[in-house]
């Protein structure tokens, strides 16, 4: 099994993490869409990621389908989102809160670092930051209130989630953390980094 993506992408970083705790094994492909889109091209002609390539040549895109099909395969004492019931909704909202600070960060990077500045239009850039902080915002309240982890008494995609967006927009956007701190955010990376070395094995910006 082929995971195509670099892990400085939280899409790819988060697959990469979920399948190190399933205990699943992959080769690492740390393939750029911006510099080695030919070769991507040969797993998804769209040219995204992460992708995975399965043992038998099948093909799966999008990291939410890639850890829903992952979780299926993987039973219940290894499932990351719940199979169903109330644990399952809360897992899936706190995901979706990550991911939506996530798509907001990737709005907000490229257009302070890729776009001409006079092109820049500000008020929709700082109105996109001004939302991840508010998803962080969510995801601190919900950590704060709970006995660890964010659902139940074991890490879920939740948790992975939380973390690694939340990593990935500290390093592409540090101005916006100068003065904005998640504390319970921060002790549950910390936790996550003790008790499962897939964190510390795919950190973007290792120590």
């Amino acid at each position: 099994m082929k995971l195509i993506g670099r892990f400085m992408s939280p899409f790819t970083r988060r697959v990469a993490v979920s399948l190190k705790i399933q205990g699943l094994d992959f080769e690492h492909l740390d393939l750029s869409t911006a510099t080695e889109a030919d070769e991507i091209r040969k797993y998804n002609p769209m040219v995204r990621v992460p992708t995975v390539v399965l043992d038998d040549g099948e093909t799966l895109v999008d990291s939410d389908a890639i850890l829903d099909w992952f979780d299926e395969q993987s039973g219940p004492d290894k499932r990351l989102i719940p199979e169903k019931g109330e644990a399952r909704r809360n897992v899936l909202q706190l995901v979706s809160w990550a991911t939506a600070a996530g798509d907001k960060t990737v709005i907000a990077f490229y257009e302070r670092t890729r776009r001409p500045e006079e092109m820049v239009y500000l008020p929709s850039v700082e109105g996109a930051e001004g939302q991840l902080l508010e998803a962080f915002g969510v995801l601190e309240t919900a950590v704060s209130k709970s006995s660890g982890w964010l659902v139940g008494d074991r890490i879920t995609q939740a948790d992975i989630s939380a973390i690694v967006f939340l990593q990935f927009s500290r390093i592409v956007l540090p101005h916006l953390f100068g003065d904005r701190a998640f504390p319970a955010l921060d002790v549950l990376r910390e936790r996550a980094y003790v008790a499962y070395p897939a964190f510390a094995e795919t950190d973007p910006q290792p120590s």
